[in-house]
């Protein structure tokens, strides 16, 4: 398989980026107010910087620019305003959370959203990290890169998924790039890269169909070789797992190693299915399947009919929390009560940014995208050394054999609690696999 600076792969990346190497500059080149504040300039990972223009002496839009969260005040005023009046649906008695998110929960959500939840202190909070934008295959793409001050840090991109964000990975970004500040080891530190999504958060909003997991993968290829990096990590859950995946196959030759929170892998071809599974691993699987069976129904309609449901959820904030929060409760580890795996702020943070971008009918577009695109290049078995973080209440489970047949697994770990949302909702053990994983890969 072709590699980023070979064959296809150097096509493919050249295109995106439109510039022969990274960037390296930057300049400040003032503020602009679109929705949100956005500081025009360019970054190198090095530190160093320099002039970032065009020839007009307009900024460059394949600059890496410094990037603000700033929602306008009449967004949050309309939101609050929205909440106050809604209109919610009655609800068979005695059902709870069978027929989705229950009635009493969803109320009680869009009270504290309406009264007590403060998107500001929530802004002050993200925006103490490093934040940047930068053009990639025609759009504006938002990113987190936070720097470790030890130099000899692994260049770490961590991938979310739906209905997550960049925000899930907060709680992360300290313990990673400073080790030694949180009571580790500074030889596990990593220079940390979390984009948004195209169509998530930030990120521009494809203007086109055919943003698959395999464009989307290309994306971070370009995003990565642009800030400098020729080798790095990558991690992810969710689409973020499939997405690395994707991008360790076909850009093998640019990854040190895989982590994922989110294991996906058939049986073996041509071979016995059972063939080295345990008993405990059927009924693993078995029991993972009929958990999710039930609440499935959202893949059918984001994956077919994702224009039809935006209408509702873009104008709905209500609409929009009992959407994402069902997720919340049905994917974590919980035991019923989703407050014992989240916070109502926590949920709400993501919630409010999907709300204030308007990003969720275009993050929808992937199930669409994934299923209408048929990627150009094989992946075929993953060669980058693999390691895998097994939660208990993840939504699918996958025997070991079978992801051996797929990935080059060196690690693989069973945690003893935790489900779908593994960075938002066990930090601490997702960090630990991380670095147990990286270790013996440095």
């Amino acid at each position: 398989m072709s590699g980023p600076l070979s064959g296809e792969g150097r096509h493919t990346i050249a295109s995106l980026l439109r510039v022969g190497r990274p960037v390296k500059a930057c300049v400040l080149a003032g503020l602009i107010t679109v929705s949100f504040t956005v500081a025009a300039c360019t970054a190198d990972p090095s530190g160093d910087s320099m002039a970032g223009s065009s020839a007009e002496g307009q900024p460059d839009p394949m600059a890496v620019r410094p990037f603000t969260i700033d929602i306008p005040d009449d967004v949050l005023t309309d939101l609050r305003d929205r909440l106050s009046r809604t209109r919610l649906p009655e609800e068979s008695p005695g059902t709870g959370w069978d027929q989705g998110a229950n009635r009493a929960y969803v109320a009680e959500l869009l009270a504290y959203w309406e009264d007590e939840f403060d998107w500001r202190a929530q802004e002050r909070r993200l925006n103490e990290f490093d934040h940047f934008k930068t053009m990639i295959d025609g759009l504006d793409v938002h990113f987190i890169h936070q720097r470790s001050p030890e130099p000899n840090a692994i260049p770490l991109l961590l991938t979310h998924g739906w209905p997550g964000s960049f925000v899930e990975f907060a709680n992360l970004i300290g313990p990673l790039t400073d080790p030694a500040a949180y009571g580790g080891d500074a030889a596990d530190a990593f220079h940390v890269v979390i984009p948004s999504l195209p169509g998530y958060g930030f990120s521009g909003k494809p203007a086109e169909t055919g943003y698959n997991p395999e464009r989307m993968a290309d994306v971070l290829a370009g995003l990565m070789e642009r800030l400098g990096y020729d080798r790095y990590g990558a991690q992810g859950g969710d689409w973020g797992a499939i997405i690395s995946r994707t991008l360790a196959g076909n850009y093998s030759d640019r990854l040190i190693g895989l982590h994922s929170n989110f294991m996906t892998a058939g049986p073996p071809r041509g071979g016995n299915p059972n063939e080295g599974v345990t008993d405990e691993e059927r009924e693993r699987r078995a029991e993972r399947a009929a958990a999710f069976a039930d609440g499935r129904g959202y893949q059918s309609i984001q994956g077919s009919k994702p224009q039809s449901l935006g209408y509702g959820l873009n104008d709905s904030p209500a609409g929009l929390a009992a959407w994402i929060v069902e997720k919340f409760h049905g994917w974590s580890d919980n035991d019923g009560n989703v407050e014992s795996a989240f916070t109502k702020d926590e949920m709400l943070t993501n919630i409010t940014l999907y709300w204030v971008t308007e990003t969720i009918t275009s993050s929808s577009r992937l199930y669409y995208e994934s299923g209408n695109t048929r990627p150009t290049r094989a992946v075929g078995f993953i060669d980058v050394p693999t390691g895998v973080a097994v939660f208990p209440k993840e939504i699918s489970f996958t025997p070991r054999t079978w992801a051996e047949a797929s990935y080059n697994i060196v690690h693989w770990t069973r945690m003893p609690r935790g489900g779908h949302f593994a960075a938002l909702e066990e930090p601490e053990l997702l960090i630990d696999d991380v670095r147990t994983f990286f270790r013996g890969l440095r």
